[in-house]
């Protein structure tokens, strides 16, 4: 059995563009847990915060329920769950799952091979995590469920049929002038820049091309913040900060919370904007909530 080919092709609820990694978070989850007690269960009823707290951090904006992953994976055949009346599980219903001391855990196949062939582990969680989040969450994400993969582990594995074009990285820091789209930062060491990143406003891994009006030349700090839905693009290519947002000091007010509503700095003439497709993609599927309101200076 090929259990990399069988993480990519999870079964996913899909409709239109809609981001939907529920399960390829429980995965992610049960694989942490695997690697720190290969014997142990997952019981619903003391999973079900941790489950809630990620799906609400890395998962779409809308609201949603750990239960449905946690039913579901088992036809995927590399999660099982049990009661206290048996095998299998009662549903998607949260109270009946607690009530009958629903409990899961990676299928006996899986952990047969993950106890013969350790490495496997960590190529599984690189494709769940390339398929499925950006970059810049990769780290966040492996530290959330408790994974600790080796340094092989963390290189590309060659699962997705599409390849990242290098030169991305370049055309979309020429485009912004080499200074972050949000903020202004321009920092360099010599003739080299540092901090910058290219980052995509659609996600690679949900079929966002790798082209100038698909990206923007971020700095470190606003490329997490812009992956995790903290902001975004509006109308009028002006940034949106969300309401969801709390920073109190003065660093975040002037590096986050002031940003509301200015307009990006770039791209230089004759270099394409981010399209409005790639922008709408980004406000469903990874703003959170509601964008503040622009305050006078």
């Amino acid at each position: 059995m090929d259990w990399l080919e069988r993480t990519a092709k999870l079964r996913q609820w899909s409709r239109s563009e809609t981001r939907a990694p529920h399960k390829p978070l429980l995965f992610l989850y049960a694989l942490g847990r695997f690697q720190q007690d290969a014997g142990g269960e997952l019981r619903y009823s003391a999973v079900e915060e941790d489950l809630s707290r990620l799906l609400s951090e890395y998962g779409p904006p809308n609201r949603t329920t750990p239960a449905y992953p946690f039913h579901h994976l088992v036809s995927d055949g590399v999660w099982e769950v049990r009661t206290d009346r048996g095998p299998g599980s009662p549903g998607t219903g949260v109270r009946e799952l607690r009530a009958v001391g629903a409990r899961g855990r990676l299928g006996p196949d899986l952990r047969a091979a993950l106890r013969r062939e350790p490495s496997l582990l960590g190529r599984m969680a690189r494709v769940l995590l390339d398929l499925h989040f950006p970059p810049s969450l990769h780290g966040d994400l492996c530290e959330a469920v408790g994974l600790e993969l080796e340094p092989a582990a963390t290189g590309q594995v060659p699962t997705a049929r599409r390849r990242r074009d290098p030169r991305m990285r370049e055309r979309v820091l020429t485009a912004y002038e080499y200074q972050c789209a949000f903020c202004g930062y321009d920092g360099r060491i010599g003739a080299v820049p540092v901090g910058l990143e290219a980052a995509h406003v659609r996600w690679w891994a949900f079929d966002g091309p790798d082209d100038v009006d698909n990206g923007l030349c971020l700095c470190s700090l606003h490329h997490k913040l812009f992956d995790k839905g903290v902001l975004g693009i509006g109308d009028g290519h002006r940034v949106l900060v969300s309401q969801r947002f709390v920073g109190r000091g003065p660093a975040a007010r002037e590096q986050v919370t002031a940003l509301a509503g200015r307009p990006l700095i770039g791209p230089q003439p004759g270099a394409e904007p981010v399209a409005a497709a790639h922008r709408s993609w980004h406000t469903s599927q990874v703003f959170h909530g509601s964008p503040r309101p622009v305050t006078a200076a």
